[in-house]
Parts: C-alpha cells; structure tokens; sequence
C-alpha cells in the first residue's frame, strides 16, 4: 500500500508497542491487521487498519517489567560514574518492598531494565526502570507532556518575581522551556510540576533566578506517586496503575 503508514509505525503511536518490539512481532508473525497476519518488515497499511496482537504475543508484551524505585542520593540513573553505584544495582530481592504487588514475580535481570526519565547523582526519589519500549516513550518520547512533580529545598530570597520566571519566561541552551507549575509550600520550600526532563532541568532554573537547590525529590510522575517507597526500595507497577 504506496500511500499507507509503516505498520510499526502505527503500532508504536497506537501504543501497541515501541517501533522495535513491532517488527520483531511482525517478523515473527504475531500481527495481524484487518484480520490478516502481516510477517514482512516495512509492510505499509491504512492509517485507520485494524491492529491485533496474537494471544502469545499479549502475553509477552504483559510480562515486561516496569519498576518503580525510590533513588537515593549518591545512585546514578544510568549513566555510569566511577565510584558510584548505578540504580539497576538496587534492583534485588533485599531491596523489594514489602508491599509490592506483584511479590511472585521474578525481579527483572538489571541488564534487561532502562532507565525512563532520568535523575542527576545529587537528587533522590522515584525512577522509572522498565523493559517495556511503550512505557519509556510515553515517559521520555519527543511527544512526551507527563507532569513529573518534584519538592525543591532551596537557598536565597525567594521572590514574587522570581516564582514568576520559574513558572514561565526562562530559556535553557538556548531554547524556551515550556510553562510549569511552581508553588511555595514553605519559607524555603518549592514545589515544581513539569511536562519536560531537561538535563539537570529544575538546579538549572532555580540558578536562573539566584536560587541554589538543597534538596530535591521527585514524587510523582503522571498517575504514579512515590507512595510509601522508602529510599533504595523498588516495587513493580501495580496492576490498573497508569502514568
């Protein structure tokens, strides 16, 4: 079909799967679209076909691993540092929280987890490692608009101006970040709510406007909170929770 869409294509903004997962399940004959199994990669189909994932490769898809991670200071997200352990090495079974619920699961080999939406050394809180492509997409894709909420400790006057900056004015390397929702919850208490993850996003913004970051913890990203996580404990995602 000359004028269709890449069936990958449209399997991955479907939400099916990433781009890659489809054309191993399309090469692997597990798709079928209006009814017809599809096996050749690059095969191209109408925008408005309908995509169905055999029983076997549902049940793939649904032992993919997403786990949640209370990251302490001091972890790297994914970015190797010598001399500081990476978060996938808190992934065992002594870290396991007690409320996790899914506590026959296997815990995931650490090789097989990537880290959706990172977090700098210095900060702690929840992080995403995941097997699953479609979850890091909707996490840290291009297209991505999740809130991700972090609570903020910070050093220096905060101003009415200065809130006003944070929430919408400011430009990191040399492109205008999108607005955000900055409350005071304290006298050196800030509460950040974003749609993007620049790299060292909220340190950079606070230095903007003649704040320095003491501490700083992320609570929530989406639909999924921190919750009862203590620091270096993980869990899986739960059943019937969404970010």
């Amino acid at each position: 079909m000359e004028d269709g869409i890449r069936l990958s294509r449209l399997m991955a903004q479907q939400g099916l799967c990433s781009r890659r997962e489809a054309d191993r399940l399309i090469a692997a004959g597990q798709v079928r679209v209006d009814g017809v199994v599809i096996d050749q990669l690059g095969s191209k189909v109408h925008p408005l076909a309908a995509i169905e994932l055999t029983s076997e490769a549902r049940r793939q898809r649904a032992a993919l691993a997403t786990v949640l991670l209370n990251k302490p200071p001091g972890i790297v997200s994914n970015q190797p540092e010598k001399g500081y352990p990476e978060a996938v090495s808190l992934i065992t079974e002594d870290n396991r929280a007690p409320h996790d619920e899914h506590p026959r699961r296997r815990v995931p080999k650490p090789q097989s987890l990537n880290v959706a939406g990172r977090l700098d050394i210095d900060s702690s809180g929840l992080l995403v490692l995941t097997q699953d492509g479609t979850v890091a997409r909707t996490l840290i894709g291009p297209e991505s608009r999740i809130e991700k909420e972090y609570h903020v400790g910070v050093d220096g006057n905060i101003t009415e101006t200065a809130l006003q900056r944070l929430r919408h004015g400011l430009s990191l390397d040399g492109r205008a970040l999108r607005p955000a929702r900055i409350t005071q919850t304290g006298s050196a208490q800030l509460q950040f709510v974003l749609t993007e993850g620049r790299k060292r996003q909220v340190r950079r913004m606070c230095e903007l406007v003649n704040l320095q970051v003491r501490t700083l913890v992320r609570v929530r990203i989406g639909g999924v909170r921190l919750g009862q996580l203590r620091r270096g404990q993980w869990r899986h995602l739960a059943p019937g929770e969404a970010f």
